[in-house]
C-alpha cells in the first residue's frame, strides 16, 4: 500500500476511533441542543446591544447569516419565529432579560469549547469561570461583528450616492457587497470556525494546523445539508410523526448533523498532529528523505490496553 494511502487511513481511522471513543456522539447531542437553545439568547442580546450601538438592521443581517445556509424547510419556520421575537420591544440593553439572554447564549459557546477539548486531546487547565468569561467574550465578539457587518450593509450605498461621481470603483465594490449572499455567508462560518478552533480549546495551535479540518467541515455541511433537505423533500415525514414539534425536531436533527461534522473536523487536525503530517509533507517538498512518521501510540495499542484494562477490573 502506497504511504500516503496507508497515512490517510491511519488518520481517519484514528479520527473516528478516538470520536467514537471519546462520546463524540453524545457530544454531538450536547452541540445541538446547546446551539438551538443558544440561537435565540444570541439574538436577543445581540439585538439590544446592536440597536445600543446604532444597528437598526441588526436582526436581518443575523438572519441571513445563520439561516441562508440551512434547507429552507429547516430555515423558514424557525426565521419566522426568530423575527417574532425580535420584534418585541424591550426596554434597554442592562435589563435582567438581555443579561440572562447573553450568559444563556455563552452555554452554546462552552458546549462546542468541551467538544473541542475533547477532539484535540487537551484537559482544560483553566478556571471555570475564566472559561464562561471568555465564551461571554466569544459572545460579545460575534455580537458586534455582525453589528459591524449590518452598518457596513447600511452605510455602503450612502456612501456609493456620496461619492460615486468622483470615486466611480465605490460602484463596483458595493455591487459586489450587495451580492455578497452565500459567499458572505462563508465567509462568516470560516472565520468563526478558525476563531474556534485556535481559541476555545485549551492549548495552543497554528493556522496550518487547524486548517484541514475546518476546510473539510465546511464542505461536509454542505454536502450534509444539501442530503438532508432532499432526504426531508423525498422521505421523512416528520409531521405525522411529531405534530406540532415537526419544526423543533427537524433543527435538532439537522444541528446534531452539523454537531457531528464539526468535531470529526477537530478530530482529523488532532489526528493530522499525532501523526505529524505537516512536517512530512514539507519534507516531501522540500525532497528530504525520511521514513513516514509513526505516532507514539496506534490505535491498536490503545484498542489493547483498554481490554487489558477492562479484564483487570473484573
Amino acid at each position: 500500500m502506497p504511504t500516503a494511502i496507508r497515512l490517510a487511513y491511519r488518520v481517519v481511522f484514528d479520527a473516528i476511533w478516538h470520536f467514537s471513543e471519546d462520546d463524540g456522539w453524545a457530544m454531538a447531542s450536547h452541540v445541538a441542543l446547546s446551539t438551538l437553545l443558544a440561537i435565540f439568547p444570541f439574538l436577543i442580546f445581540g439585538t439590544a446591544l446592536g440597536s445600543f450601538l446604532g444597528a437598526d438592521q441588526f436582526a436581518e443581517t443575523a438572519v441571513h447569516l445563520i439561516f441562508d445556509t440551512w434547507p429552507e424547510s429547516i430555515a423558514a419556520p424557525i426565521s419566522r419565529e426568530v423575527v417574532a421575537v425580535l420584534t418585541i420591544p424591550r426596554g434597554g440593553l442592562l435589563t435582567v432579560s438581555v443579561l440572562a439572554a447573553a450568559y444563556f447564549a455563552s452555554n452554546g459557546v462552552e458546549a462546542l469549547r468541551i467538544s473541542l477539548n475533547r477532539a484535540y486531546r487537551v484537559a482544560e487547565t483553566r478556571y471555570w469561570y475564566v472559561t464562561r468569561l471568555a465564551s461571554l467574550g466569544f459572545v460579545i465578539a460575534g455580537v458586534l461583528a455582525l453589528a459591524v457587518i449590518s452598518i457596513v450593509l447600511v452605510a455602503a450605498p450612502l456612501a456609493v450616492r456620496a461619492t460615486g461621481d468622483w470615486l466611480p470603483w465605490l460602484t463596483y465594490v458595493y455591487s459586489w457587497v450587495e451580492s455578497w449572499g452565500l459567499f458572505g455567508t462563508i465567509l462568516v462560518l470560516f472565520v468563526g470556525l478558525l476563531i474556534a478552533h485556535l481559541w476555545m480549546p485549551a492549548g495552543r495551535r497554528k493556522i496550518a494546523d487547524v486548517l484541514p479540518g475546518i476546510l473539510l467541515t465546511l464542505i461536509a455541511w454542505g454536502v450534509g445539508a444539501y442530503t438532508f433537505a432532499s432526504y426531508l423533500a423525498t422521505f421523512a415525514n416528520y409531521v405525522s410523526t411529531y405534530a406540532g414539534l415537526a419544526s423543533i425536531m427537524i433543527a435538532l436533527v439537522f444541528l446534531y448533523i452539523i454537531g457531528v461534522i464539526f468535531i470529526l473536523g477537530a478530530e482529523i487536525n488532532a489526528a493530522l498532529m499525532k501523526y505529524r503530517v505537516k512536517r512530512l509533507i514539507l519534507d516531501k517538498i522540500r525532497g528530504v528523505k525520511k521514513p513516514p512518521p509513526v505516532a507514539d501510540d496506534s490505535m491498536e495499542d490503545e484498542a489493547i490496553a483498554r481490554e487489558q484494562g477492562a479484564k483487570a477490573g473484573r
